[in-house]
């Protein structure tokens, strides 16, 4: 079974980097994994994707070194498993309300003892049928990690709580949808912003966890992340990366006399 490099990195308080891909293309994945990046953070909350075309994109991974961490869309449990099948280490669980709400994903993601995920055990995870089943139930555990995210104030006032729950591993603040929900969207310097960051890392050391968020594009803010506990980061996504070398090649070569009839 394929080892997790964001457990092992975790496991020795060093940071991570994970960055998304919303391209339905294996190629993206396969570059991504080939440059080493951490994680791969494939979204199947928002991103138009099968199982079928997440398990193409996760084989596509395979050839670099890079982990692939799937993000369910809330309530989806019975994902959570196929994802691990089709060989995802990490699940990022959004929009987590509790404790109890944690310890149901941890009760999807995970073997007994620690959980009551079924077994199939012909997946890419096992993989397919060549591990005895007693290592691949401890692998299994061992090596698959679950983020949870916290994007509320109610989130947020049971942080403490969902931070204590076995089988968690990151508590993982979304400021995108917590500064809509809180009426300023966008406002990444907005006292709350600070005051939320602050109350998960405090909730995450007092626990034994770690936490992290998205460091918009920010280096000096990742420092800030870092400073604070903070070890897991995610940053950019393919669209937006195509969008600013696009960007770049216009404006190198407009003062050549070039014109671009741009749509956006």
């Amino acid at each position: 079974m394929r080892t997790s490099k964001i457990k092992a990195k975790l496991r020795r308080n060093e940071a991570v980097l994970v960055t998304a891909l919303h391209l339905n293309d294996p190629v993206v994945f396969e570059m991504a994994s080939l440059y080493g990046f951490d994680g791969l953070w494939l979204d199947m909350e928002h991103q138009a994707r099968s199982v079928e075309t997440a398990s193409q994109l996760i084989r596509a991974a395979r050839v670099g070194t890079s982990d692939v961490m799937t993000r369910c869309a809330k309530g989806e449990f019975l994902r959570l498993g196929r994802m691990l099948e089709i060989g995802a280490t990490g699940i990022m669980y959004p929009r987590c309300d509790d404790a109890a709400e944690a310890r149901e994903v941890v009760r999807w993601a995970k073997f007994a003892p620690l959980g009551n995920r079924g077994i199939d055990s012909a997946g890419a995870d096992n993989p397919y049928c060549t591990m005895p089943m007693v290592d691949y139930l401890k692998a299994a555990n061992d090596e698959t990690f679950i983020v949870i995210q916290v994007e509320d104030d109610g989130a947020l006032s049971n942080v403490e709580e969902i931070a204590k729950v076995d089988g968690v591993d990151v508590i993982f603040f979304g400021p995108g949808d917590y500064s809509i929900l809180g009426g300023f969207p966008g406002q990444w310097d907005h006292p709350k912003i600070g005051a939320a960051m602050e109350r998960i890392a405090a909730a995450a050391k007092s626990a034994g966890k770690h936490w992290g968020m998205p460091v918009l594009n920010d280096v000096a803010f990742a420092k800030k992340v870092y400073d604070m506990g903070g070890r897991f980061m995610a940053n950019g996504a393919d669209q937006q990366m195509i969008r600013a070398g696009f960007e770049d090649l216009q404006k190198r070569f407009g003062p050549v006399g070039l014109a671009f009839e741009r749509r956006v």
